[in-house]
């Protein structure tokens, strides 16, 4: 018997072993699609009653820091540390599923969790994603009018310095920032241009994103979920207001700009976004921000959308090239002329002008489009 197959045997065990004790042990367990996580979901049924089960094996990530830790230690850990990503911590989904139901909202209730093994029990907020809902002739306007005022919701307060008990939220600081925008040199020079990125060129994107950076409004900072976007969220309409929209893959959620999760929603990955809806959505997130007594400044809040928007879109440059590259998971590709395009009208705001100038001089519009090429 391999090492593969022996550790195959073994988890299955314990996930059976933790089905039995959580008195599900008889449900029947029907694995579903996965996707760039490790994580797997499967959904158990059990006498017409559904639930949902995460599977997160615990040395499939690299760790996680303190919060206290310097940015030395973060790098010593790996990138996981580095850019303030959740790893293998079970504990971590669990914590912030509690915050954000405390808040309202309809995240999954933890029905049982083995957070030493990486098992976790949620309740089951069906399959209606909002990028399916969509394809099958869904109302567009409306599902991101409830969308925003979930984020209005959860903006109406700071975000907080725990979630749960030993569970720091963490800053979505400058580190984390700048390590994922590293990712694009790192990963999509070497796709685009078939060479490493030099260190000179390196540290010239780095100076860009940090002066990039550094024009934000740090003031306010609250709960960014991290991935909001219409895979992770589903439409509830027997439920009521902001309770309409299920939240789910938040685990890696940290304290940083409002905006951040605002542009991850109309700037998508996957899908277009109809431009007439984006700009309703974001008009409509800023004046639920001013009705609930929490305004925003609207000429600073666009600004750092657009400084946001680039940067998420940087990083999924580089997460997409990484997936093909080293994953071997070339469907990613065929995503990425979305990508660029977003990057594109990002960067033409005059504050991100440099940044602008770098990108046109290294990575030319016909470089890009190589991409799209290997994806063809």
């Amino acid at each position: 018997m391999s090492d593969a197959v022996r550790a195959g045997a073994v988890r299955a065990g314990a996930m059976a072993d933790f089905l039995a004790a959580a008195g599900w042990g008889d449900a029947t367990v029907a694995p579903l699609p996965g996707d760039a996580s490790t994580r797997r979901y499967a959904r158990l049924t059990k006498g017409g009653v559904t639930a949902m089960l995460m599977d997160q094996p615990q040395q499939a990530e690299a760790p996680t820091a303190p919060a206290d830790a310097t940015p030395e230690q973060r790098r010593a850990l790996g990138y996981n540390a580095v850019a303030r990503l959740a790893g293998a911590d079970c504990a971590r989904f669990a914590a912030a599923a509690a915050y954000l139901r405390g808040l309202g909202l309809a995240a999954p209730q933890i029905l049982a969790a083995d957070p030493a093994h990486g098992f976790v029990i949620l309740e089951d907020l069906g399959d209606a994603l909002f990028a399916d809902v969509l394809t099958q002739g869904g109302d567009e306007p409306e599902l991101y009018k409830a969308a925003v005022e979930v984020l209005a919701k959860l903006h109406a307060t700071d975000a907080p310095a725990i979630i749960g008990p030993d569970k720091p939220l963490f800053a979505y600081d400058g580190t984390a920032l700048i390590a994922e925008t590293d990712l694009l040199t790192e990963w999509f020079f070497p796709l685009a241009l078939g060479r490493a990125a030099t260190a000179d060129e390196i540290a010239e994107h780095r100076g860009l994103w940090r002066a990039a950076l550094a024009s934000l409004n740090a003031e306010r900072r609250v709960f960014v979920h991290r991935d909001y976007h219409a895979q992770n969220l589903l439409w509830l309409p027997a439920r009521q207001g902001v309770g309409r929209v299920g939240l789910i893959d938040f685990q890696d959620a940290v304290a940083g700009s409002p905006a951040y999760d605002l542009v991850s929603l109309i700037e998508d990955a996957r899908r277009d976004v109809d431009r007439h809806v984006a700009a309703a959505a974001a008009s409509h997130y800023l004046n639920a921000m001013r009705a609930q007594g929490t305004p925003l400044d609207d000429a600073t809040f666009r600004h750092e959308m657009a400084v946001m928007a680039a940067q998420r879109n940087a990083k999924i440059v580089g997460i997409f090239a990484r997936l093909h590259l080293r994953d071997g998971k070339a469907r990613y590709l065929a995503l990425l002329p979305r990508v660029w395009a977003h990057l594109a009208r990002d960067l033409a705001h005059p504050a991100l002008a440099d940044l602008g100038a770098w990108y046109d001089r290294l990575i030319p519009p016909e470089k890009r489009a190589i991409a799209e090429q290997k994806a063809s």
